[in-house]
């Protein structure tokens, strides 16, 4: 593949030329609007000289419509000082920022956010690491789970911009002490509600902080091996707004790992919600659904717990995603820099190849530290593209004296139907001025069809990159769940296009690292007259089809359950 660079390749047109893609045009990339859409955030990671491991971990964000008003709203979660020597800052809270663009999509300079923090009625003074998002109480409107390094909060969304913190009412453990990390809203247990798996790291604690050092003797960041893999928790949604923690019952708590990632979703095709936890300097785990309400850690079989060369990696974000398009759901690991990132292909049935090299992935990501990521089709061709948020987690030899050495650039890796190209030279600050990025998520925040991107920074801004790659069309179709979560998260859906092909994709919000992303499943086009119709798989095993729906003003398609026709359960591994 072969890129012809203009003079400023932020603000004009690339041809990109690729031997399995017919010439496609590019248009000006992505550009950084989060300070003229009026997102003014910075992220406090608490550094202080004393190299506590949680200050440099940090934090995520969220796009969610928490207004129920049809565009995607920001959450961002803030961290705070672990020293005793740093005065608490009670300003140190989540920021929300509601959008106040036109709800019909339209033109980068309508959009425009208001900062609701002082409304919505979340806590000060958390350390704070993640969110989840999702209708755990069934009554049509976002929730959201805050994970810190200390105890976590559940946020219950009440229908009017505010949020109550429900943690304590909503069941015991859900406050989990240790140190939380990403976590994942899905029904695994088929009965309609949304449960919760919350990824925990390590016991780190301040008062037992090691000192660790740099290959120069100079003092660093010290690894997860330092310290012991702390137990992840499953909490089962009891469909009355408590949950009970199934940790125990379920086997989630037969094995530790550092965890850092998670996602939920069907790996091994037998209509059962899976886990995956991408974990640190620890053996990954796939825990898979045997349909008792209890799971088996299935990745040392699967071929996705090690490398090929049988260690574990510092795996720290997931993408799952299909981006083969053959019907079943592959896996992007992100790794620590040197290690490379990893790409399962799944070979059918939960069955993994490792195929990063064949891909060109492992030679793209070897001098990254990669954390936020997932599939997502930036330029509505067809076929999902990569984004990676990159930061260093120990001191960059390059830039040793420099107050923050930890900075990387991210990077956009453009799918050419087999091996994969980085692009990011031509996607205007997807690869600007280098940041420690940490989180991603993924959603069409101005509603012109496309996929825009929230990256967070740790110890800096926030960046809202605006998609404008592409002259090719996009929709989004928004699900409305009725015997199933009310958002449709873990539905599989598959456009149906006039020639008789389909595509397939799925509804989530969680994976990545410590973000939740718009619910909307996203599909390119060459136009809406290519679409013949729809079919949705919910996660309680029914199946719907529609013929002859048509985009909304916001580039979207509204399928509520029971509106649909019948259809027969599609065979395993469905193109």
């Amino acid at each position: 593949m072969t890129v012809r660079h203009c003079r400023n390749a932020a603000v004009c047109s690339v041809v990109i030329v690729a031997a399995s893609l017919p010439v496609v045009e590019v248009g000006s990339g992505f550009r950084d609007v989060a300070a003229t859409a009026g997102i003014r955030f910075e992220h406090v990671n608490g550094a202080a000289g004393e190299y506590h491991l949680p200050e440099i971990m940090g934090a995520g964000g969220a796009l969610l419509d928490y207004d129920d008003d049809g565009d995607l709203d920001v959450l961002l979660v803030q961290g705070r000082s672990l020293s005793a020597r740093e005065p608490q800052r009670s300003a140190a809270t989540p920021r929300l920022f509601r959008n106040d663009s036109n709800p019909a999509g339209g033109a980068a300079a309508g959009l425009r956010f208001t900062d609701t923090t002082d409304r919505g009625g979340f806590i000060a003074g958390d350390c704070g690491m993640g969110v989840a998002v999702g209708d755990y109480d069934h009554d049509g409107d976002a929730d959201v789970y805050l994970t810190n390094y200390g105890p976590n909060r559940l946020y219950r969304n009440d229908g009017d911009g505010t949020f109550t913190d429900v943690t304590a009412h909503a069941g015991p453990g859900l406050d989990e002490p240790r140190w939380s990390t990403s976590a994942s809203f899905t029904d695994y247990d088929a009965d309609g509600d949304l449960d919760l798996f919350v990824a925990n790291y390590v016991d780190f604690s301040v008062a037992d902080n090691k000192v660790c050092s740099d290959p120069t003797g100079i003092r660093d960041y010290c690894g997860p091996l330092q310290f012991r893999p702390a137990p992840d928790r499953l909490f089962r949604n009891n469909g009355d707004g408590t949950f009970t923690d199934v940790t125990e019952q379920s086997g989630i708590s037969t094995v530790r790992g550092a965890g850092l990632g998670v996602v939920g979703v069907d790996l091994d095709g037998d209509g059962r919600q899976d886990f995956y936890v991408a974990n640190d300097a620890t053996a990954n785990h796939l825990w898979l659904n045997t349909g008792g309400r209890a799971f088996e850690d299935g990745a040392l079989l699967a071929g996705v717990a090690f490398n090929a060369e049988g260690l574990p990696e510092g795996s720290m974000g997931i993408a799952a995603g299909d981006p083969d398009n053959d019907g079943d759901v592959d896996l992007f690991v992100t790794n620590i820099t040197g290690e490379s990132h990893a790409f399962y292909e799944n070979r059918g049935r939960g069955q993994f190849e490792d195929r990063r090299l064949p891909t060109g992935l492992g030679a793209l990501t070897r001098p990254f530290t990669g954390f936020g990521t997932d599939w997502f089709d930036y330029d509505n061709d067809g076929l999902l593209d990569l984004f990676v948020a990159n930061g260093a987690v120990t001191i960059l030899e390059a830039l040793r004296g420099d107050p923050f050495p930890f900075r990387q650039h991210n990077q956009l890796l453009r799918s050419g139907g087999g091996r994969f190209q980085d692009v990011s030279a031509v996607a205007g600050p997807v690869s600007g001025a280098a940041d420690v990025s940490r989180g991603a998520a993924f959603g069409d925040i101005d509603n012109d069809g496309d996929v825009d991107v929230l990256v967070t920074n740790n110890g800096g801004p926030a960046r809202l990159l605006l998609n404008e790659s592409s002259r090719r069309q996009g929709i989004s179709v928004r699900l409305l769940g009725v015997l199933d979560n009310t958002q449709g998260l873990g539905a599989r859906v598959a456009l149906l296009q006039q020639d008789g092909t389909r595509i397939w994709r799925r509804a989530h919000t969680d994976g990545s690292y410590l973000s939740s992303s718009d619910p909307r499943v996203h599909f390119g086009i060459e136009s809406p007259d290519a679409i013949a119709g729809f079919v949705v798989e919910w996660p309680r095993g029914s199946r719907e089809g529609w013929r002859g729906v048509q985009p909304d003003r916001n580039r979207t398609v509204t399928l509520k359950q029971g509106t649909g026709t019948i259809e027969p359960r599609s065979p395993v591994g469905e193109r």
